[in-house]
C-alpha cells in the first residue's frame, strides 16, 4: 500500500509539472553566445534545477515584418517531433506579450564554423567522422518528412565530446506541404534586382584564379561577417533552389556535399566575393567545380564530392540516404554504433557555463519591459499573439531525478502518449480532469450555442496527444 501511495504521490507531482506555465523568470540569463537579425542565443541555468540551457529568444514584431512566423513554427515543431541523438534537444518553448523563447540543450564545444576556422582543413579520417555524424542528422529529419534547407557548418555545434549536432531549423519546411516558399529569396533578389533572375545566374561567372592558400586567406577574412549578416552566404544552396524550381530532400545531400569540400579544402566550392558570383558559379557547377592542385585528395572522396554537387538526377541520397552510405569513401564506418565512437577532436570546456568556444556579445539594453510567463490561455489574445498559438512546449523527459526522483519508470510508461503527432502539432488537449468541468461550464446558460467551437472561442481546443500551450 505504501509503495502505492508513493507512485501516486510522483505521479500527481509528474502532472504538477506538466501543467505548470514556463517563463522567462525561471531563468537565471548569462552570457550571449549568438546574435541574429531576429534575436539572440544566450545561456542560462533553470533556477528549479541548476539545468544549464541554451535559450533563444525571438521578436515577435520582427517575426511578423519579415514574415517569418512559418518559419518559427517550422523550427519548433521539428524541434518538438525529432527525437535523435544527432539533433539538439528541445526541452521548453514558450513565449510572452514581446518574445519567443526555445529552451535547448546547451552544447558548449562551438560549431563546425569555429572549428574549420581554427584548424583550416581537415584530414579525410576526420572529415569522415563530422560527415558520416550529418548524415545520421539529416536521415533523421528526413525519416519525419522534413527538408532542413540550411544545411551549413554554422549549424552543425559540437558537445562536450566532440559530437555533431545539427541546429537552427527556422528554415525546415516539411514535405507534406503542397508548396515551398522562395528560399533564401531576400538573398538572391537583393543581388539581381530589376535583371531576370534566371538569366542573370546562368551568366558565366568570371572571376579572378587564386592559388588554394590564397582563397583559403580571403574566405576566412568574410566568413564570420556573412555568417552574421542578415542576409547570409549562398555558398552551400542547391542550384536547383537558386534557380527556384521544384526541389525536396535532394537539396540538403547538396549542401553536405558543399561542406565535405570546404572541411578538406579550407573554403566552399564555389566561393566568389559576391554574393551574386557564388549564386552564377553554383548554377554553373559543370565549369566551376574544381579541386585545387594544392589539395591531396584521395579519389574515392573526390568522386563522392562530385557524386553530391551534381544534378538531381545523378546526386546521391535521391533515391535514399543508403545511396550515400554504401559509397566506398564510407567503407569500415560503422554506423550503428557511430555514436559512441571517439571524436577526432575534443573542445576544450572547463565548466558547464564555459563559452569559449563561442563569440562575445556585448549586452543590449532593453527597450521595453514584458511579461514573464506566457498570457493564461483563457485570456484574449491579440491579433499579434494569435499568429504564435500553441508554440508552448514542454518536453516530459526532462522531468528527470532533478524533478522528482524516482520518476524514470512512470516516464517510460508515459513516453509514447507523450510524443506529438505532425498534424495536431499546434493543438491543445484539456487535461483529462477538466473534460468534466469544461463541458458542464459551456453548457451552462451564460454560453449561447453559436459560442461553441467558434474560432473565437477560448474553450475551441482540438484534442492532441501532447499539452502545448
Amino acid at each position: 500500500m505504501d509503495i502505492l501511495k508513493n507512485f501516486e504521490k510522483k505521479e500527481m507531482e509528474y502532472m504538477r509539472l506538466q501543467r505548470q506555465k514556463m517563463g522567462v523568470d525561471d531563468f537565471e540569463l548569462l552570457s550571449i553566445i549568438g546574435r541574429g537579425a531576429f534575436g539572440e542565443v544566450r545561456i542560462c541555468k533553470e533556477k528549479s534545477t541548476g539545468s544549464v540551457y541554451a535559450m533563444k529568444k525571438l521578436k515577435k514584431s520582427e517575426m511578423l515584418r519579415r514574415g517569418q512566423v512559418e518559419h518559427v513554427k517550422a523550427e519548433r515543431n521539428v524541434l518538438a517531433e525529432v527525437d535523435s541523438p544527432f539533433i539538439v534537444k528541445l526541452c521548453y518553448s514558450f513565449q510572452d506579450d514581446e518574445h519567443l523563447y526555445l529552451i535547448m540543450e546547451y552544447l558548449p564545444g562551438g560549431d563546425m564554423m569555429t572549428l574549420l576556422m581554427r584548424k583550416d582543413t581537415l584530414r579525410e579520417d576526420e572529415t569522415r567522422f563530422y560527415v558520416a555524424q550529418t548524415i545520421l542528422a539529416i536521415e533523421s529529419i528526413h525519416k519525419h518528412n522534413y527538408v532542413h534547407r540550411d544545411i551549413k557548418p554554422d549549424n552543425l555545434l559540437i558537445t562536450r565530446n566532440g559530437h555533431i549536432k545539427l541546429s537552427d531549423f527556422g528554415l525546415s519546411k516539411s514535405l507534406e506541404s503542397k508548396n515551398f516558399p522562395d528560399f533564401k529569396a531576400e538573398l538572391v533578389d537583393r543581388s539581381t534586382k530589376p535583371a531576370a533572375e534566371h538569366d542573370r545566374l546562368s551568366k558565366p561567372p568570371s572571376a579572378p584564379r587564386r592559388t588554394q592558400q590564397e582563397q583559403l586567406l580571403h574566405w576566412q577574412q568574410n566568413r564570420r561577417t556573412l555568417a552574421f549578416s542578415t542576409v547570409g552566404t549562398p555558398d552551400y544552396i542547391a542550384p536547383e533552389v537558386l534557380l527556384k524550381k521544384g526541389y525536396g530532400m535532394e537539396c540538403d545531400w547538396w549542401s553536405l556535399g558543399a561542406i565535405m569540400f570546404e572541411m578538406l579544402v579550407g573554403f566552399p566550392p564555389f566561393y566568389s566575393e559576391e554574393p551574386l558570383a557564388t549564386c552564377r558559379k553554383i548554377v554553373n557547377w559543370k565549369t566551376c567545380l574544381k579541386f585545387p592542385d594544392e589539395a591531396k585528395l584521395s579519389i574515392e572522396v573526390k568522386d563522392l564530392i562530385r557524386r553530391l554537387l551534381c544534378n538531381v538526377e545523378q546526386r546521391l541520397g535521391t533515391k535514399g540516404v543508403h545511396e550515400i552510405k554504401a559509397h566506398p569513401w564510407f567503407r569500415g564506418v560503422e554506423w550503428e554504433r557511430l555514436y559512441e565512437s571517439n571524436a577526432p577532436y575534443i573542445p576544450q570546456v572547463k565548466h558547464e557555463l564555459d563559452t569559449q568556444n563561442f563569440e562575445k556579445f556585448d549586452e543590449v539594453p532593453s527597450t521595453c519591459q514584458t511579461s514573464s510567463k506566457s498570457s493564461p490561455w483563457r485570456k484574449m489574445i491579440s491579433s499579434k499573439d494569435a499568429n504564435f498559438l500553441g508554440y508552448t512546449f514542454k518536453n516530459l523527459e526532462i522531468v528527470d531525478e532533478h524533478h522528482i526522483p524516482g520518476m524514470a519508470e512512470l516516464k517510460r510508461k508515459s513516453k509514447t502518449a507523450n510524443k506529438p503527432s505532425l498534424k495536431t502539432l499546434f493543438e491543445t488537449p484539456y487535461p483529462p480532469s477538466e473534460n468534466q468541468a469544461l463541458k458542464d461550464l459551456l453548457d451552462s446558460p451564460i454560453y449561447s450555442e453559436g459560442s461553441r467551437g467558434s474560432s473565437g472561442s477560448p474553450f475551441s481546443r482540438p484534442n492532441q496527444s501532447q499539452a502545448r500551450r
